[in-house]
C-alpha cells in the first residue's frame, strides 16, 4: 500500500515532534507517519555485497539483433566527445585504414577501425574512440573483432597529445567540442597511463570516470567527488569477446553481474553527461551485446597432431575441466570464482576492488547502470572459458605470462621479459607470442622507449605467480595438453 503525506521532505523531525503535528490523526496513522519519516531520515548507503568463492549464478540477458548490433558497433559512437574531424585531418593527414572492415559506412569507411565519426549537438563532426580500440586486433594479417589488443601502448601522456592536436582546432564550435574532450582526458589522464606496453588501464580509467560523475544524474564534475582507491595503475589483459556468452560475470574478479549491457557501456561515461544520454546508448547497445555474444573464436590456422591432441583431451578432462569446463560434443562451463588462496595468482586487482573501492561499488549500485546489474566483487578470480585460448596471449588477468607453455610450468616463467619485436612472431610450440627473457628489469635500459617494453613481474599487480596446476604434469602430458588447446 502506498501513502502520500504533505510532509516537508527536507525535515527530519524527531518522532515526538512529528506525532504532535499529527495530533488530529488517528494513533495508527501517526505511528505509520513516524515510521516512514524515520526510515527516510536514516536511509543507508547501498549495501556492498562481496562474492564468496564458488559458482556464479546465471542472469537473464536482454535479447537483441546481432546483425543490427554489428552495424551499430562499426558505425555508431558510444563515446560522444572527441577531436573535430578537421583537426584530425590537419594533425594526422587522415591515413587510410590499415585493415579492411566490411560494414563500415560513410566517413567511418575512411577511418582506422578504432575510430568512429560522430556529429555533435553543435553540428561539429568529431572523431571519437570506440570499443574496437581494445577489443579488436590483427592476427595473421587479418583484423579479428573480439580479440583483445595486447600490444596497445598507454605509456604516453594523453593530456600532452590532446593539447598538441588542439593547435589545429578552428572556430568557436570546434573549440568548445575540443575543450570538453580535453577536460575529460585531463581529469582522468594519470589513470589512463601505464609504463609498460600491453598493460591496459581500463579498470583505473573506469574508476576515474566514476569519481568525476554524480551517480544519480551522471553530471560531470571537474573536481573528483571521490578519492581514487590507489595511485598506481594495475595492468589488465583484455579478455576475448567470443566468450562473453558463457560468462555470468563480466570481469576477472567475478564483478559485473546481471545485465551485461550495463557494464559494457561504462566506457561511455567519458562523455555521457545525462541519464537520458545513457538510456539512449543502452537502447541500441542491446543489439551490440547480441552481436558480441554471437562471435566465434578464430580456428587455429596451422597443423594439429590429432592423435596427440586426443591424448591432451584426456589430460584436460582429468586436470582442468573442474574450473574451465568441458568442450567438444558435451560442453559445459562452470562459471567458478576461485579463491585467491587456491589460484595463487597476483591478488592486487581483487583486493583493491574488495578493500579499497567500496565507494565505487556504491556509486555503481546508485547509478543508472546499476538498475539491472550489480557489481559484486570477490576475493578471487574466475577461471575463464578457453575457446580460442591459443590466440589470447599473454596469460593470467594481468598478462604476466607470455605463453601457455609457461603457464603450465611455473619454473619456466620469466621474471623479466619483453615481446620480441613490436609485433612478434607467433610461437606454435609454446602457444603465445615469441618473447625474450631478460636477466634484469627496466634499469638495464637507458631510454624510456626501451624500458616501456619490459614486463617486470616483481612489481605489485604484475606478478606471475600462482596457477601452478600444471607443475605436476609430465613433459609428455604438457605437450599433449598444448596440442589439445589448439583445437578449442
Amino acid at each position: 500500500m502506498r501513502f502520500s503525506f504533505p510532509v516537508n521532505p527536507h525535515s527530519c523531525s524527531s518522532p515526538h515532534r512529528t506525532a504532535m503535528h499529527a495530533a488530529d490523526a488517528s494513533t495508527l496513522f501517526a505511528a505509520l507517519l513516524v515510521a516512514l519519516l524515520a526510515a527516510g531520515c536514516g536511509k543507508k548507503e547501498p549495501e556492498v555485497v562481496i562474492a564468496e568463492p564458488g559458482k556464479i549464478p546465471a542472469y537473464e540477458q536482454r535479447r537483441g539483433d546481432p546483425e543490427v548490433g554489428r552495424k551499430a558497433l562499426l558505425n555508431r559512437s558510444v563515446v560522444t566527445c572527441g577531436l573535430p574531424y578537421s583537426a584530425y585531418v590537419a594533425s594526422t593527414g587522415a591515413p587510410a585504414p590499415e585493415y579492411d572492415l566490411p560494414g563500415r559506412e560513410g566517413r567511418n569507411a575512411k577511418l582506422p577501425y578504432q575510430l568512429t565519426a560522430y556529429t555533435s549537438k553543435r553540428g561539429v563532426e568529431l572523431v571519437t574512440s570506440n570499443c574496437l580500440g581494445c577489443h579488436a586486433a590483427p592476427l595473421n594479417g587479418k583484423l579479428v573483432i573480439g580479440l583483445g589488443n595486447e600490444f596497445l601502448d598507454f605509456t604516453g601522456d594523453p593530456v600532452m597529445a590532446v593539447e598538441a592536436v588542439g593547435a589545429y582546432v578552428e572556430g568557436d564550435a570546434e573549440a568548445a567540442e575540443w575543450q570538453k574532450w580535453a577536460d575529460r582526458i585531463t581529469a582522468i589522464g594519470t589513470s589512463a597511463m601505464t609504463d609498460t606496453v600491453g598493460a591496459n588501464p581500463a579498470q583505473a580509467i573506469t574508476l576515474a570516470l566514476m569519481a568525476h560523475r554524480d551517480p544519480k544524474t551522471l553530471a560531470w564534475s571537474d573536481k573528483p567527488l571521490m578519492r581514487l582507491p590507489q595511485t598506481e595503475v594495475l595492468p589488465v589483459s583484455v579478455p576475448p569477446w567470443w566468450n562473453v556468452d558463457k560468462k555470468h560475470a563480466m570481469f576477472y574478479n567475478g564483478e559485473g553481474r546481471g545485465d551485461h549491457v550495463a557494464t559494457m557501456i561504462l566506457a561511455s561515461t567519458t562523455c555521457t553527461d545525462t541519464v537520458a544520454e545513457a538510456r539512449e546508448i543502452d537502447r541500441w547497445f542491446v543489439d551490440v551485446a547480441a552481436y558480441i555474444e554471437s562471435l566465434e573464436p578464430p580456428a587455429y590456422p596451422w597443423s594439429i597432431d590429432q592423435a596427440l591432441a586426443d591424448d591432451g583431451e584426456h589430460v584436460f578432462n582429468r586436470e582442468c575441466k573442474e574450473c574451465h569446463g568441458r568442450y567438444g560434443a558435451i560442453e559445459g562451463y562452470p562459471n567458478e570464482l576461485v579463491a585467491l588462496d587456491d589460484v595463487g595468482t597476483d591478488p592486487a586487482m581483487a583486493e583493491v576492488a574488495v578493500h579499497q573501492a567500496k565507494d565505487y561499488v556504491r556509486w555503481f549500485e546508485r547509478s543508472y547502470y546499476g538498475r539491472r546489474a550489480d557489481a559484486v566483487p570477490g576475493l578471487g578470480y574466475v577461471a575463464p572459458p578457453l575457446n580460442g585460448v591459443w590466440a589470447t596471449a599473454p596469460y593470467l588477468h594481468n598478462g604476466s605470462v607470455p605463453t601457455i607453455a609457461a603457464l603450465l610450468d611455473t619454473k619456466t616463467r620469466p621474471t623479466y621479459w619483453r615481446h620480441d619485436g613490436a609485433w612478434p612472431e607467433y610461437d606454435q610450440d609454446a602457444l603465445g607470442w615469441r618473447y625474450r627473457a631478460l636477466k634484469q628489469g627496466r634499469e638495464q635500459f637507458a631510454s624510456l622507449e626501451e624500458q616501456k617494453w619490459v614486463y617486470d613481474t616483481t612489481r605489485r599487480g604484475y606478478g606471475n605467480q600462482g596457477h601452478d596446476f600444471g607443475d605436476e604434469l609430465s613433459d609428455r602430458e604438457r605437450r599433449a595438453l598444448l596440442e589439445y588447446l589448439k583445437t578449442l
